[in-house]
């Protein structure tokens, strides 16, 4: 398996990004972090080995980016708005820095990039998916959390409104809901298993909202013994990537 280590500056973070590519060619997916994780975290817990067969086989091409949680969503220390602003910093990084070097990297540019991630990873693939559809195409989201007042408390900020998929998605107009529909779909995944209730209980309300909105999307719960664990995470990545990318 091809595996390169890189380091792409993001001037709005004002410093070098780590990540790990894996694959020489295929459909680009990032691949985000857990809450608090690093860029080498999808390696070493098993989730490239996972999916190593699609990889080798030139199905898909995985981007797996630092993360800034500890400095954001998970910084306490900070008011929920400059936790806000601290994410759009990253944001500014995926979507003006990582996005193009994938599509350099491709030799495909527009190309559509597909999302993952697993615990607060799967809040940022469908936030990424339901903010930027036009570049984002599909995101599997395992075991989430995706209404911020859960994580970050109560706030009035139009920074932390626009990255609260339960606010944001449940305001949506006519316009934008055409531009979303159909442009990208959410695979929403999640067990029912130990230290799941808050990420069940979140992946049900987002998939009703999706549902009520029509927007694209798949709820597939997993049993009683699937819990908050990267064991079944594995197994939830090559299920639903050999389903839809492979």
């Amino acid at each position: 398996m091809q595996r390169r280590y890189e380091k792409i500056f993001s001037p709005a973070l004002n410093r070098d990004v780590e990540l790990f590519a894996f694959g020489h060619y295929g459909e680009p997916v990032i691949a985000f972090p857990s809450g608090g994780g690093r860029f080498h975290d999808f390696e070493g817990n098993g989730m490239i080995g996972a999916i190593s067969h699609l990889i080798d086989a030139g199905k898909i091409k995985v981007y797996c980016p630092d993360g800034i949680d500890n400095e954001s969503w998970l910084n306490e220390g900070l008011d929920p708005h400059w936790r806000a602003v601290r994410h759009n910093a990253y944001q500014d990084f995926i979507v003006n820095n990582l996005v193009p070097a994938i599509w350099e990297d491709c030799k495909t540019p527009g190309v559509q990039i597909g999302l993952a991630g697993c615990s607060l990873g799967a809040y940022h693939a469908a936030n990424f998916a339901l903010k930027f559809p036009h570049l984002f195409h599909y995101a599997l989201c395992m075991s989430g959390r995706y209404d911020l007042t859960g994580l970050a408390g109560g706030s009035s900020s139009p920074e932390v409104y626009f990255n609260n998929p339960m606010a944001y998605v449940s305001n949506m107009g006519a316009e934008t809901l055409h531009h979303l529909r159909g442009r990208t779909h959410l695979a929403l995944v999640c067990g029912q298993g130990a230290y799941e209730d808050r990420n069940l209980e979140e992946t049900h309300r987002l998939a009703d909202l999706l549902a009520h909105k029509g927007i694209r999307h798949e709820r597939d719960i997993w049993g009683l013994d699937v819990e908050h664990h990267w064991f079944w995470w594995r197994k939830q990545i090559a299920y639903h990537f050999e389903k839809a990318l492979g």
